[in-house]
């Protein structure tokens, strides 16, 4: 099969992930309606997902190294299954809270062996640029499942009653079980982890790969934590609900997939190259949000974070390619499941945190500019430590 539907295949793993909270939102009320829930349940039925998710992440790397990413996919795929199947029993029958909580969180563990293992597996199959390449479109279809998976969840609201739209993750899952059958080599072998080896990797590389952990995950907490306010404020300030205030998420979302998609294509056996995007990535981060202190209205609001949002998807290709690329196969699913765990946490903590900034906007501008600068900060850490220590395998 082709590299093209490869690429297809491991990409829905990232937008299993997306779908797994984003989806559900505008089908939250029908869920408190039918359980019987107040609206302070809305925070548990997301969380009951992304805790469980960032929990396992780091313990389904190590056990990728030792058994292969592809028999970890395939069992936490039909984990994710099983998950989907109880949220949707919980809604044929009553009295079923206790059940349907149980499925969201098997759906968070088995979303825990999605994008992790997607960026550890290309990184084994691929080399050279076409690693940096399908890195690149593994954050193309990350920032694809962000703008469908509420127009999905709206639009399924309307179609069926809202259990049935959980079959959308089974579906997602055969689709990719069938994809990786077609696609890879499912006969791995057996690898006998060294413990010894992974803890020496994180000392002596420690100092490189923890600021970069750092730079992804707090660019995913100011991204989420930027569009939970901006959906609060096109809300409550200007009364724009439904698919408008959906559209609205194009525009900096589409900003950032188009950048990812850029930087994936252009990032070449140039290691110095991966620095100069990176460092693009973090001053077109960083400057807007600075100017949205003087300048808040609405119209700056949303040009300055979809040039923000572009400087994310210039940079996280970059990350994802020096990560992978950092360590040998064997390590790699450890590695890259702590940084999928730290950006797992960001997302998880974005709209926590902006939901109590956001009743004084200045302040909540300048803590956001401040994790910016702080950002930035860490890129020159990380820069200046960086000669003969990431060879990310591009040559």
């Amino acid at each position: 099969m082709t590299n093209k539907l490869l690429q297809l295949v491991i990409g829905l793993l990232p937008i299993l992930m997306v779908l797994g909270n984003s989806m559900l939102i505008p089908i939250l009320p029908s869920i408190e309606a039918d359980l019987h829930l107040n609206s302070s349940w809305s925070g548990f039925i997301l969380s009951s997902f992304t805790i469980p998710a960032a929990v396992v992440i780091p313990f389904v790397g190590m056990l990728s190294d030792r058994f292969g990413r592809i028999r970890l996919i395939i069992v936490s795929l039909w984990i994710m299954i099983l998950g989907s199947v109880l949220c949707v029993v919980s809604g044929e029958v009553n009295e079923t809270v206790s059940l349907f909580m149980i499925g969201r969180g098997l759906q968070g563990v088995g979303a825990a062996g999605t994008t992790p293992l997607a960026m550890a597996l290309i990184g084994d199959i691929f080399q050279g640029q076409e690693r940096s390449r399908m890195l690149g479109s593994l954050e193309v279809f990350n920032g694809i499942g962000k703008v469908v998976a509420p127009l999905t969840g709206a639009t399924l609201a309307i179609l069926v009653h809202w259990n049935h739209a959980f079959w959308v993750f089974p579906v997602l899952c055969v689709v990719i079980l069938i994809g990786l059958r077609e696609t890879v080599e499912t006969k791995e072998g057996y690898h006998k982890a060294d413990k010894k080896n992974m803890y020496s990797i994180l000392i002596s590389k420690g100092r490189l790969l923890f600021p970069l952990y750092a730079v992804g995950g707090i660019g995913l907490f100011l991204l989420f934590g930027i569009l939970f306010f901006l959906s609060y404020h096109i809300e409550n300030t200007f009364h724009i609900d439904g698919f408008f205030k959906g559209f609205t998420f194009i525009f900096p979302l589409g900003a950032m997939t188009i950048s990812s998609y850029w930087c994936g294509g252009r990032l070449k056996a140039d290691e110095e190259q991966g620095w100069t995007y990176m460092k693009c990535g973090l001053l077109m981060m960083s400057v807007p949000f600075g100017f949205l202190i003087f300048f808040s209205s609405l119209g700056f609001l949303m040009f300055f974070i979809t040039i923000s949002f572009g400087g994310l998807g210039l940079m996280l290709p970059v990350i994802n390619t020096f990560i992978t690329g950092s360590v040998s196969e064997n390590e790699r699913g450890f590695i890259v499941s702590i940084y999928g765990a730290v950006r797992f946490g960001g997302v998880a903590l974005g709209p926590i945190a902006y939901n109590l900034w956001k009743d004084d906007v200045l302040v909540m501008y300048l803590i956001t500019f401040a994790f910016s600068l702080l950002n930035l900060m860490l890129f020159i850490l990380v820069s200046k430590r960086r000669e003969g220590v990431f060879r990310p395998e591009i040559q």
